[in-house]
C-alpha cells in the first residue's frame, strides 16, 4: 500500500493510549496490504481511511460506544451496495440508495476473518465500479 511520509508516527499518535486497538489494526493493515497493494492510506483525526480510486474502508476508536461492545475494540468500517445480514455488523446506515456504510467492531485477531476480508473486497470493488 501507498503510505504517507509520516504513516508509523502517525499511527502510534491516533492509537496513543490503546494498545490492544492498535495490535488489532496492525494485523487488519497486514492483511489489507496483502490483498489490496495497490490501495493507499491516510491517518486522519478519527479515522484511518483506506482507499483506492475512492473511499473504500476505515479503521476508528470508538467515540460512541454501545454497551454491549467489548471494552477494547477497533471499528471497520465499508461501505457495501447492500446490508450483511449478519450480527457482527454493530450499525448500518444507507446515506444514498444502494450504498450501505456497515460498522463492524473488532475485538480479537481472530475476527479479522475470511467473512470481514470478503466484505472488505466487496467493498473495494464496489468503490472500483463508482465514476
Amino acid at each position: 500500500m501507498d503510505l504517507p511520509e509520516h504513516y508509523g508516527a502517525d499511527v502510534l499518535f491516533f492509537f496513543d493510549g490503546h494498545p490492544a486497538e492498535l495490535a488489532l489494526y496492525e494485523a487488519l493493515f497486514q492483511k489489507l496490504d496483502r490483498a489490496f497493494p495497490e490501495g493507499r492510506v491516510k491517518v486522519q483525526k478519527t479515522q484511518i481511511s483506506f482507499y483506492g480510486r475512492h473511499l473504500f474502508a476505515a479503521a476508528s476508536l470508538p467515540i460512541r460506544r454501545r454497551k454491549d461492545w467489548p471494552k477494547d475494540c477497533l471499528l471497520v468500517t465499508v461501505g457495501l451496495p447492500y446490508r450483511p445480514d449478519s450480527p457482527r455488523v454493530a450499525a448500518a446506515a444507507e446515506p444514498y440508495p444502494g450504498r450501505w456504510t456497515c460498522h463492524i467492531p473488532v475485538s480479537e485477531a481472530d475476527q479479522l476473518d475470511a467473512e470481514l476480508l470478503r466484505w472488505l473486497q466487496e467493498a473495494w470493488d464496489f468503490a472500483e465500479s463508482k465514476r
